[in-house]
């Protein structure tokens, strides 16, 4: 058994589907859209098989703010980039073009290294080996 793929609802699909492209090497497939239901999505597919559906929906409104990023439910995507060094690397890149790092890269308590950083619509994203 595995997961098959993991959904988030956002305002601009295409925005955070480049995210996941440009910085985690994703592969965008096409849009799927239900005038009915008015329903958007678009599926983003890793190496490896793991998978993420963004999707959109003009009644879906946020139920936190970004600045309290901290609430009950889904907590944060995991990408593993393979060392330490890559995980630098990747959170100065993102910081320089203006992705917000709300942690910065550190070995933790439980002993991942890893940095943490908002996707364009605030969901958090863990970089780590």
């Amino acid at each position: 058994m595995r997961i098959e793929h993991v959904a988030i609802w956002v305002n601009d699909i295409d925005k955070v589907c480049e995210f996941y492209r440009k910085y985690f090497g994703g592969t965008i497939h096409q849009v799927y859209h239900n005038p009915a239901k008015q329903f958007t999505s678009r599926f983003v597919t890793f190496e490896g098989g793991a998978r993420l559906e963004i999707m959109h929906r003009p009644d879906i409104t946020p139920t936190f703010h970004v600045e309290h990023s901290e609430h009950l439910g889904f907590a944060h995507l995991s990408f593993s980039v393979g060392s330490k060094e890559d995980v630098d690397r990747l959170t100065q890149q993102m910081s320089k073009e203006g992705i917000q790092v709300v942690g910065q890269p550190r070995t933790t308590g439980d002993g991942y290294y890893e940095s943490v950083v908002l996707d364009p619509e605030g969901n958090r994203v863990e970089i780590t080996i």
